[in-house]
């Protein structure tokens, strides 16, 4: 009798304490969460901007564009993102990223004018999108975006020599060869900032 006494005795033990290590792995569990969701800036109301918002804004629609191969929308988010691109506040910048942005602008700029004026010929639109994408990752990369964007790549493009892009989802709509091969690509890199 004292055996079972002792036994049960020793069982509730070894179940409270695990009930009780179980509260404390929610309430951390919780905890991250919480901690988590408050440094997300989509989540959070008072998260910066980052700078270049607007220029990333630009380059997307200009990506949705040629994959739906509607040069006439590619030329207005090219246009877009030159607009942005006037309106950055360079004065508001840290020296390294002023230097970066230094580096890539008037390159980017030219390249989103390109395609700005270039509605009707998506194929040359396409040619300065490859080389503006090279520019964006830099940019995103330097300055983040506060949303989760993806590096993809299609190894087709440019005579089987490959072309990037950054995309704001997983999914892959490929932007230099439109409905023609749509899912043509992967994504090589998650941009998480």
């Amino acid at each position: 009798m004292k055996t079972i006494a002792i036994a049960l005795m020793m069982s509730s033990v070894v179940f409270t304490a695990c009930d009780n290590g179980n509260n404390k792995s929610d309430e951390n569990a919780e905890t991250n969460k919480r901690s988590a969701s408050e440094t997300t800036p989509s989540s959070n109301p008072n998260a910066e901007a980052t700078p270049i918002e607007g220029i990333v804004s630009g380059y997307l629609s200009l990506k949705n564009a040629l994959a739906n191969d509607n040069s006439k929308d590619a030329a207005n988010a090219g246009n877009a993102i030159v607009e942005a691109m006037n309106k950055i506040d360079k004065s508001s910048l840290t020296e390294d990223r002023m230097k970066l942005y230094a580096d890539v602008e008037e390159d980017a700029k030219e390249h989103a004018e390109h395609i700005g004026s270039n509605a009707g010929n998506i194929k040359h639109q396409r040619e300065h999108f490859d080389m503006l994408s090279k520019d964006m990752y830099d940019l995103v990369k330097s300055f983040g975006t506060g949303q989760t964007l993806y590096h993809a790549f299609c190894p087709m493009y440019n005579d089987n020599k490959g072309a990037y892009w950054i995309s704001e989802t997983k999914e892959i709509k490929n932007p230099y060869f439109g409905k023609e091969m749509p899912t043509c690509g992967e994504v090589k890199e998650e941009i998480k900032q």
